[in-house]
């Protein structure tokens, strides 16, 4: 795991200036399960679950595992939906001081392994139906390949060779304590990349839980609140929502995967006072106008993130809204929220940018060489805290170029800041792609198309899209007297189990590449010459 930085700027401080209050999650529902044992913890459409039944299942599930042999420091993987054995789960693992890795739902087998041998994970969690075969089945076939892989837990229906999740909670002799302790690692989460050496981001409760209780304060959340995220709880933003909830004993309001129809029936259903999502999440409905007719009065914060939001999309949702309020946020894995707008911000702030520093945080504009930029000046947007993670596990190289000499992250977005400190994001130093708040980086679908026999050449870059803010367009050389389309290169993709989610959604034949003196492909030129001719053709750019 990363090591905690020991610069001045640290754990002493952050403790002195009350950030870091040495607390865990497993603290966080003992106290609600305390404060309201009856009051609702998750909501779903099957019901409700109290909070004294939630600590009851989790003190279950946590001697479950413990009967398996998990133990501080190990890795559980999960690979599970927005579902409540997902919550149980991460309480559970985290009681027993171990380590949990999520693994989002969209990846291919062949990405997962690549995860799982880099974290070395001992266990994994999965539905136990839902394909043919199944999720759990098809990771008991990496555990031949994956030495750390003891063990595999489907939910739902049993599988042969694997544990049971509900077997495991009817068996369990007895109900299990919590031994986490808060400056000990208790999650690890990977960013964009998952080739054979992905970036880890290790975390200790200190770190986030800072951010969640510092948060849970600007947005004025209450045990009486009903959260409902739209993201997948695989991501940081998905699990972000789950720990402000914890915080202050509100409910969880839980939609497996979003569908524009399932998170209207939610709406309807559940009556959430706060909504976190992205703006594709509201483009879908708005554009099939679903929220016609539905009682939207109980929700009083909506804060959308992930991805470049338009104003407009904010100001229509809000006039929906007649006791609510849409703002933005900005966040990272390696940081959790970093920015957000609060309910009492102008509307202007709430709408046009992603607010400011989130208490415990701070922000600066830096030119190339580091330097701070006055108010109104574009550069890349920095930032250190009391959230910030320490480095990637097991990656100093990446550490030491993503620090600054003087223990700024670099965060590879570009930014400027006005007056009152409010971050207007404005594109993106690193090169990745982030489809609808889902990021990842094409190098390594690059790679694999760059194998293919036909081509001399690959690029894949983004290129804007009015739902989703940016898709993947492949830009292809080919070799002399070859031929290739879209549907042999998705073929060639699919046959080398590369994630749907990577597979870019548009194809561009081109002449040559625009390149630098070292070659290196200039992939805005790309970008720039295709819009330009969809301009010119008078059609859109897909």
């Amino acid at each position: 795991m990363a090591e905690q930085r020991s610069d001045a700027y640290g754990a002493d401080y952050f403790r002195a200036r009350g950030w870091w209050r040495d607390e865990t999650l497993p603290d966080w529902l003992a106290r609600a399960t305390g404060d309201r044992p009856d009051g609702g913890a998750v909501v779903t459409s099957d019901g409700a679950i109290a909070y004294r039944d939630l600590s009851r299942r989790v003190g279950r599930f946590t001697a479950a595992l413990r009967r398996l042999g998990i133990a501080r420091g190990d890795i559980v993987a999960v690979h599970l939906p927005n579902i409540p054995e997902f919550l149980i789960a991460w309480l559970a693992i985290n009681a027993c001081g171990a380590v949990m890795q999520t693994i989002h739902l969209p990846y291919g087998l062949r990405e997962i392994g690549n995860l799982l041998r880099h974290s070395g994970a001992k266990a994994a969690i999965a539905l136990g139906a839902g394909k043919n075969p199944s999720r759990a089945e098809e990771l008991l076939s990496l555990a031949a390949e994956i030495p750390s892989l003891r063990s595999v837990i489907s939910v739902g229906p049993p599988v042969a060779g694997a544990e049971n999740f509900s077997r495991m909670e009817a068996e369990a002799p007895e109900q299990a304590g919590s031994i986490a302790k808060a400056d000990e690692p208790f999650l690890l989460l990977y960013t964009s990349g998952t080739t054979s050496a992905p970036k880890g981001v290790s975390v200790t409760y200190n770190h986030f839980l800072s951010n969640a209780r510092l948060a849970a304060g600007e947005f004025a959340l209450t045990a009486d609140d009903r959260i409902l995220c739209l993201a997948p709880y695989t991501h940081l933003y998905g699990l972000y929502t789950l720990q402000l909830g914890l915080c202050v004993g509100a409910a969880a309001c839980m939609v497996p995967a979003f569908t524009p129809p399932d998170f209207i029936a939610a709406l309807r259903a559940m009556k959430p006072t706060v909504l976190f999502g992205a703006p594709g999440h509201i483009a879908a409905c708005l554009q099939q106008r679903l929220f016609q007719g539905v009682d939207l009065t109980a929700l009083r914060i909506a804060v959308l993130s992930g991805t470049t939001v338009p104003e407009a999309l904010s100001a229509a949702f809000e006039h929906m809204l007649q006791n609510g309020k849409v703002m933005q946020a900005w966040g990272m894995t390696e940081l959790q929220f970093g920015t957000c707008g609060r309910p009492s911000d102008a509307r202007e702030v709430r709408i046009g940018s992603v607010g400011r520093a989130m208490p415990g945080t701070e922000l600066r504009v830096a030119d190339v060489e580091g330097k701070a930029l006055a108010a109104g000046e574009t550069g890349e947007l920095q930032v250190r805290g009391c959230s910030v993670f320490s480095g990637y596990a097991g990656n100093r190289a990446a550490t030491s170029e993503t620090f600054t000499a003087d223990g700024w992250f670099r965060t590879g977005d570009l930014a400027d800041m006005d007056d009152g400190g409010n971050v207007r994001l404005r594109g993106r130093t690193k090169d990745i792609i982030n489809r609808g708040g889902v990021k990842f980086n094409p190098a390594e679908v690059e790679g694999i198309i760059a194998a293919h026999p036909a081509v001399a050449q690959v690029a894949i870059a983004p290129v804007p899209d009015p739902v989703l803010g940016e898709r993947a367009a492949c830009f292809v050389v080919l070799n002399e007297k070859a031929t290739l389309g879209f549907e042999e290169l998705t073929r060639y993709l699919a046959e080398r189990k590369v994630a749907k989610f990577m597979w870019p959604e548009q194809f561009e034949i081109v002449a040559d590449m625009p390149t630098t003196p070292t070659r290196k492909v200039i992939k805005p030129e790309l970008v720039r010459r295709l819009l330009a001719q969809a301009e010119m053709q008078g059609r859109p750019a897909a």
